[in-house]
């Protein structure tokens, strides 16, 4: 089965192609099954694969197998192949798009079905698909860029789905441009490559590299340069801004970019590049610094959101942070391991969020909402599953993951498991802020909305059910030994990892230790909890307006700590000043004035010439002879 690895990809591909060209001709729900159609069946190839893989490893195998598509470039000592690459980390993120893809395919089916641009917003949809599974399963750097590129293009045209409001396809503008970013530095780093390595193909860079020394100059700017792709895709501080706006595109594109493929895409690369990064020593740090930022400024700006979409684009922010902390620290298994876990609450919140929106008739203010459980009780305990998972509380999935980031955290250094912490408790404060006001308590809408108040369909039930069933089972994957597992993800993805000896130091942590932070991070978030439950529940506070907002921190915490305005003044606002100067000076009135000043230079040497096409023969003969007689006075001089 693995031969027919390319079939995954050319699925979704072929589903877009039939939807985008007959999207006129195709009814809405013939284009619901060709999309959902497609994908499913490469998830179905996609189970088989890893279960080969699974059985490899099981028999003390390398598993890893790269398939040939063709010869694509050569010149020179430059021999690029378009091949596939199968191997315990491609196997697992097969499963993590192509299955959360799927079930976001069938609830987009019911979401989206009196939208008027269905049959293209699935199009798209199957279209980021086949990029998403294009940069997975890369063999070299070049390929996995062009799916980097790729789901950069598609999420642009679904975070702007909805183009004809401004600000929604600024949006998606702006997440276009700041990825630009991110990817002029992959860009040059698969350049640097190429220099250094005399390759871009994972086995020849990552051959070369395990032969270098720590601290390399050269492979300390080339994972200086991934890093910085990866703030781009994976919305790491400073280019992170782009992720919350992107709540303009619909919410099941929400739940596909903020899930589990193209924010996570930053963290698959630098997993799949891990030896380039353990051999440069100070970027870890950076990265463990910067992800520990952005986790806490996530969740400190998610705290006083309002817009239930928002808070959870944030949280995203957040979590994404708490991945990076993990790979900073060495914790590569862990980071991947909260891909996985995140991948399955993450996606069905969101999509639990839009259960809610589209029974309230698209209204996101979490403060005209109230006492929902009643009316729509399978997305509220879906939705709770979701958030007791998030928020780390034993034995629900997020509480494995998140505990293995912070247990290594702690082992390298106390003061970044402090910053996790917090933003641990953060985490746990804002998501049962947002599941009491939205379903506890008295109803804050309008009457109209309250007659249209109802459950969601099955085809956006089921997703949000099985989604809450892998919320709760997912962590089973890699119980830690301090538990009575075996890390099991650890020692299946152990063949990733291409010079063991390389990888940063061992994780060595008392099982005392270990089930002292673990109780600390289970019982603080039980605790943030019930202080959200008395302050919004029992007390029945409401969120404040912008007015009303006057603290400091909550000021700060409501503006999204005024970064956006940050960047307009600092850079925005400049080059638009460059480019308005440009325009004026540089523009019209220097290249606009030579190409116009010539035309009239012409034009008026034009008429003047023409006075001497007067219709006069005995002038065209004195013309004639004075043209001899110059001739005659060129020849005698040049003589």
């Amino acid at each position: 089965m693995i031969d027919l690895i390319w079939l995954v990809p050319l699925l979704p591909l072929v589903g877009f192609l039939i939807i985008g060209l007959f999207r006129n001709l195709l009814p809405k729900s013939v284009v619901g099954v060709i999309a959902s159609g497609t994908v499913f069946m490469s998830f179905l190839i996609s189970c088989s694969i890893f279960y080969e893989v699974y059985q490899a490893r099981q028999s003390g195998n390398n598993a890893s197998f790269e398939i040939h598509v063709f010869d694509w470039i050569r010149a020179g000592s430059l021999d690029i192949t378009l091949s596939f690459l199968v191997d315990t980390l491609s196997s697992i993120m097969l499963l993590i798009v192509t299955g959360i893809g799927f079930l976001i395919h069938v609830y987009s089916s019911g979401y989206m079905k009196d939208d008027a641009g269905f049959n293209k917003f699935f199009s798209y949809l199957n279209l980021f698909i086949f990029f998403m599974l294009f940069l997975v399963l890369g063999s070299n750097y070049l390929v996995m860029f062009i799916g980097w590129e790729g789901v950069g293009l598609c999420s642009y045209l679904l975070i702007g789905f909805w183009y004809k409001n401004p600000a929604f396809a600024s949006a998606g503008k702006k997440a276009f441009v700041m990825n630009r970013i991110g990817d002029l530095a992959f860009l040059i780093a698969v350049i640097l490559m190429f220099v250094n390595f005399g390759s871009i193909e994972f086995s020849g860079v990552f051959g070369e590299a395990k032969n270098a020394i720590s601290g390399d100059t050269g492979i300390v700017l080339i994972s200086l340069l991934l890093f910085i792709a990866a703030t781009g895709k994976s919305a790491q501080i400073p280019l992170f801004t782009w992720l919350p706006d992107a709540m303009a595109g619909p919410t099941p594109v929400s739940a596909l970019i903020h899930a589990a493929t193209m924010v996570t895409a930053g963290v698959y690369m630098i997993i799949r590049s891990n030896i380039l990064f353990a051999l440069s020593p100070v970027v870890m740090d950076i990265i463990a610094i910067v992800g520990l930022a952005t986790a806490i400024i996530g969740a400190a700006t998610a705290i006083t959101q309002n817009d239930i979409k928002k808070v959870l684009a944030y949280s995203t922010v957040s979590q994404l942070g708490y991945m990076f902390l993990g790979l900073g620290v060495g914790a590569f298994t862990g980071a991947l391991f909260h891909v996985i876990t995140h991948a399955f609450f993450k996606a069905l919140l969101f999509l639990g969020a839009g259960s809610v929106i589209h029974a309230m008739s698209d209204e996101q203010d979490m403060r005209l909402m109230g006492g929902l459980k009643r009316k729509m009780p399978i997305t509220f305990v879906t939705m709770a599953i979701g958030t007791i998972a998030i928020a780390g509380i034993p034995p629900l999935a997020g509480f494995f993951s998140k505990d293995e980031i912070l247990a290594h955290a702690f082992a390298s250094n106390p003061i970044l498991w402090v910053g996790g912490f917090i933003a641990a408790l953060f985490t746990a404060f804002y998501m049962f802020r947002l599941l009491y006001l939205t379903f506890y308590g008295t109803f804050r809408g309008t009457e109209e909305q309250k007659q249209h108040l109802h459950e969601s369909p099955a085809s956006m039930r089921i997703p949000l059910i099985i989604l809450a069933i892998l919320s709760i089972v997912g962590g089973l994957i890699n119980v830690p030994v301090a538990l009575g597992g075996g890390a099991s993800l650890a020692t299946f993805l152990e063949p990733i990892f291409v010079d063991s000896s390389t990888i940063v130091e061992p994780f060595h942590l008392a099982h005392s230790t270990e089930y002292i932070l673990m109780a600390a991070s289970g019982i603080a978030a039980i605790v943030m909890a019930i202080v959200a439950y008395t302050r919004y529940v029992k007390k029945q506070v409401m969120p404040k307006s912008e007015q009303d907002h006057r603290g400091t921190l909550e000021r700060l915490s409501y503006h999204k700590f005024y970064v956006d305005e940050l960047y307009d003044a600092l850079i925005v606002k400049p080059l638009n000043g460059l480019s308005v100067f440009f325009y004026r000076i540089v523009d019209k009135a220097g290249i606009d004035g030579l190409v116009k000043g010539i035309g009239r230079g012409v034009s008026e040497s034009g008429k003047g010439i023409r006075l001497l096409q007067s219709g006069n023969v005995g002038f065209y003969i004195f013309l004639m002879v004075i043209g001899a007689i110059a001739l005659l006075l060129y020849g005698i001089y040049t003589i």
